[in-house]
């Protein structure tokens, strides 16, 4: 299985178009893999000028006002908005790097679709669009709800079995730590 590590801990990707359902794929995920002892980190990729503050809230006023870097902190969670110079998209490891990998045992990542790591293609049926998995040698299996769809050439799991997904991303995460 190819595995990829960044500083000691798995990366794997979900790819799909818009729409395909990665992030609500990944939710579920979450506490299925956390019942297995995995705690994963999430980075997620927004193709577009975005807010996770609206207007009204002090972050946001902030920011407005001209602050690069806002950090809104409480006893349960922290948050860092910083704002960057329009110097065309990021590079992947620019966002692996800020996480804190403390607490973490796999970094699931949204998006990234054209940068070459090991992915799982999330494929819905209905959307009748072509196949990444065919042209792209770094999609390792695919989550489909429609598993005839799919030649076997990779491992092919069904969408709706999230419990069978988690076991795949164990077993992921296992591989490349054994690969150390």
């Amino acid at each position: 299985m190819k595995t990829y590590l960044y500083r000691g801990t798995p990366v794997l990707g979900f790819a799909a178009y818009s729409g395909s359902g990665k992030t609500t794929l990944i939710r579920k995920l979450i506490p299925e893999m956390i019942s297995r002892g995995i705690h994963p980190a999430i980075v997620k990729h927004a193709h577009h000028d975005f807010d996770i503050d609206y207007p009204g809230k002090d972050s946001f006023e902030l920011r407005k006002a001209g602050a690069k870097q806002v950090l809104v902190g409480s006893d349960q969670r922290w948050a860092m908005v910083v704002e960057t110079p329009s110097s065309g998209e990021a590079e992947f490891t620019d966002f692996l790097a800020r996480l804190d990998l403390n607490h973490t045992n796999v970094i699931l990542v949204e998006g990234f679709r054209h940068v070459r790591f090991p992915k799982i293609e999330v494929y819905r049926q209905e959307l009748k669009r072509d196949l990444f998995y065919l042209e792209d040698n770094s999609i390792i299996a695919v989550a489909t709800d429609c598993t005839a769809a799919i030649d076997g050439e990779i491992p092919v799991i069904e969408l709706d079995r999230t419990d069978k997904l988690a076991d795949f991303i164990v077993d992921y995460c296992r591989a490349a730590v054994d690969q150390v």
